[in-house]
């Protein structure tokens, strides 16, 4: 039995099953009640969070924790409530989603023997924007943060929940608040989800605010409302219909074209071609929901097979294990892939 004394302010107690082997059995002490409630979550569920996806059992009394189970598992969780602990320590607060994001990170640095803290980054990508921080939670985020950084045009892939959206309005707001550029843009083609509307009443925002609502929402959550209210009146965030697009020239801002798997071949090459001096696009999309009309093939998926290989482009694929929303969207997403994937073999 040995105790050693963490950077994070936690001590950890280590029982060794045996003479020179890898610990199974850890126990952290954690020296701030306050904070370790909260690591803790209401009713433990975040250490609840924490067993079910690493696989080792954790048991909390007081301000203690104990782990056990194999190597990997155990020095995983570890590594997961100490970088939570010290995040608590330094901002004040942890979700549900910084949970799930530590875990992932965990997951993606490897093993007990692949791990090295000298090279592995200590923590996911962010954008620090005035209202809040947002950070990456799965290494599909991480990546697609750097490309939007690095690249003047990203398509960001994947289905419904990977954060593509959020991640792209976040980047736009941070080079407005920076003044790297002049103004938001907002596109989105319009077309409904298996259903008509008809005629919509209002002026050309009323009419297409129904269609960018998450943009929308994204938006009054990452900036003030305020902020938002007065950009949108003075024209620096811009709501533009797809189909409105042609002709213009789009310099100095930052395009988002959201749900572009409904867009057809020749909206996609329109819109791409408006990028203009000191601009930046992100393109988003989900191609397992295209609401095109049978046979109609979808701009996305052309301009992702066009546009490989061209020198300044990034394509971010997101999977459903990227899904950040509620842990059964993931499993959604999952059973539909796989039925799709039936159904596709099954054929002549």
């Amino acid at each position: 039995m040995r105790t050693t004394k963490s950077d994070t302010g936690t001590t950890i107690t280590v029982a060794e099953t045996a003479e020179n082997s890898a610990p199974t059995h850890l126990v952290l002490t954690f020296e701030d009640n306050r904070l370790a409630s909260q690591l803790f979550g209401q009713y433990g569920q975040n250490l609840a969070l924490i067993e079910r996806r690493l696989g080792a059992a954790v048991d909390q009394r007081g301000n203690q924790v104990t782990l056990e189970g194999s190597r990997d598992a155990v020095e995983q969780a570890r590594r997961v409530l100490q970088g939570l602990y010290e995040r608590l320590g330094r901002d004040g607060e942890v979700s549900s989603g910084d949970v799930e994001g530590a875990i992932r990170l965990a997951i993606s640095q490897g093993s007990l023997f692949d791990y090295d803290p000298a090279t592995t980054r200590p923590s996911f990508d962010e954008i620090n924007l005035r209202k809040r921080l947002v950070r990456a939670r799965t290494a599909a985020q991480d990546a697609y943060i750097r490309a939007l950084r690095r690249h003047e045009l990203v398509f960001g892939i994947g289905p419904a929940g990977t954060g593509k959206t959020w991640l792209a309005v976040a980047h736009a707001v941070q080079l407005f608040e920076r003044k790297e550029v002049d103004r938001i843009v907002l596109s989105r083609p319009a077309v409904e989800a298996g259903e008509r509307l008809g005629f919509l009443p209002g002026d050309m925002r009323e009419k297409v605010d129904p269609y960018l609502r998450p943009i929308y929402d994204a938006l009054y959550d990452l900036m003030d409302s305020r902020i938002v209210e007065r950009a949108l009146q003075a024209g620096e965030i811009e709501i533009a219909p797809l189909a409105f697009m042609r002709g213009r020239t789009l310099s100095n801002a930052i395009v988002i074209l959201d749900e572009a798997q409904n867009t057809t071949s020749m909206q996609m090459k329109m819109f791409l071609t408006r990028l203009g001096e000191n601009s930046r696009m992100i393109v988003t999309g989900d191609p397992s929901q295209v609401d095109l009309p049978y046979g109609q093939v979808s701009g996305l998926a052309e301009a992702t097979r066009l546009l490989a290989t061209v020198e300044g482009i990034s394509q971010i694929t997101f999977t459903a294990q990227d899904v950040v929303r509620h842990e059964l969207v993931g499993r959604i997403v999952e059973a539909y892939d796989k039925a799709a994937l039936a159904t596709r073999d099954a054929k002549p």
